[in-house]
């Protein structure tokens, strides 16, 4: 190639390569949307605590799913929960697991795992309660503790003795947040109300599977018609920064379709309704779907 044809060559080159930055400027300090998946940690509300976003739910039957499993059944499920990023523990003193978590966790990373508990009715004693948990689940701090089952329109002064004694309790560090679990609107309405919560947990599933009813007592089911008041308190709890969890997800095991999980899944997943969610699970491969199905609703939103 001759000088002058090297030069002209070189010119050209250099003029399309500026033109093609000018068309196409590259985007610099621009960084891609992180893709979101079940095992990310995300803020639960602004309680300025992380949480996965799938948790591992230790209560179906009131813990008998779990319990069937055996010892080494259930640190089978917990440990693969684990290596799955998946490091949100649900359980409560109704469900009788503690002690099975405490096995199962043992010798895991205690700052990776957030574990969440629940205190019933209205012990004489609330702090003794507390400590006989961390004693029970091996564990210096809760990360999390709320008042269970509450189904009364005035279960905040009906359990004041509870109330005070978590907020106390949060301020010695032995708990890190404190909320309620409400079974019913009355309570679930009043809940949002209540600014001594932090967290809530919540049912919610687009069939109204299990979810809150109108009525004070626990075992009312809900269904699709108090779906919308149920989304509408829990829009209000958001608004106030609350953490949010969801359970029922799968109608408290009943979702036996590929179709109804699927479609339950994917309504919470899209709906920016909740921080993350916690199921029930019997097996390992039950984990596999769920992250799967998540995964697939969080690409997809």
């Amino acid at each position: 190639m001759k000088p002058h044809e090297w030069t002209r060559r070189r010119f050209l080159t250099t003029t399309v390569a500026i033109a093609g930055w000018a068309l196409c400027p590259p985007r610099f300090g621009a960084a891609e949307t992180p893709r979101r998946t079940a095992s990310d940690l995300v803020p639960l509300g602004r309680t300025g605590l992380t949480i996965s976003r799938l948790g591992v739910g230790t209560g179906s039957n009131a813990g008998e799913v779990q319990r069937r499993l055996g010892r080494s059944g259930f640190e089978r499920l917990i440990r693969h929960a684990f290596d799955r990023g998946v490091t949100y523990i649900d359980t409560a003193e109704a469900y009788q697991t503690h002690e099975y978590i405490r096995e199962a966790i043992r010798g895991l990373p205690r700052e990776k795992l957030f574990i969440l508990t629940k205190i019933p009715g209205v012990p004489e004693k609330p702090l003794e309660v507390l400590d006989r948990y961390r004693r029970e689940l091996g564990v210096d701090y809760l990360d999390c503790v709320l008042t269970h089952c509450a189904t009364s329109a005035r279960w905040d002064d009906e359990r004041r003795r509870v109330l005070d004694a978590l907020e106390l309790a949060k301020q010695k560090g032995m708990i890190r947040a404190k909320g309620v679990s409400c079974h019913g609107l009355p309570a679930l309405c009043r809940a949002t109300q209540v600014d001594w919560v932090e967290v809530h947990l919540v049912r919610l599933n687009p069939q109204g599977r299990h979810i809150d009813g109108t009525s004070d007592r626990w075992n009312e089911s809900g269904n699709e018609t108090t779906l919308p008041r149920v989304v509408q308190e829990i829009r209000s709890m958001r608004a106030k920064g609350r953490g949010i969890i969801g359970m029922k997800i799968v109608g408290n095991g009943e979702f036996r379709s590929p179709e109804d999980r699927e479609k339950s899944i994917r309504f919470v997943m899209q709906s920016d309704l909740v921080d993350a969610i916690t199921i029930g699970f019997a097996s390992t491969e039950e984990i596999d779907e769920a992250i799967e199905r998540m995964n697939r609703a969080l690409a997809q939103a």
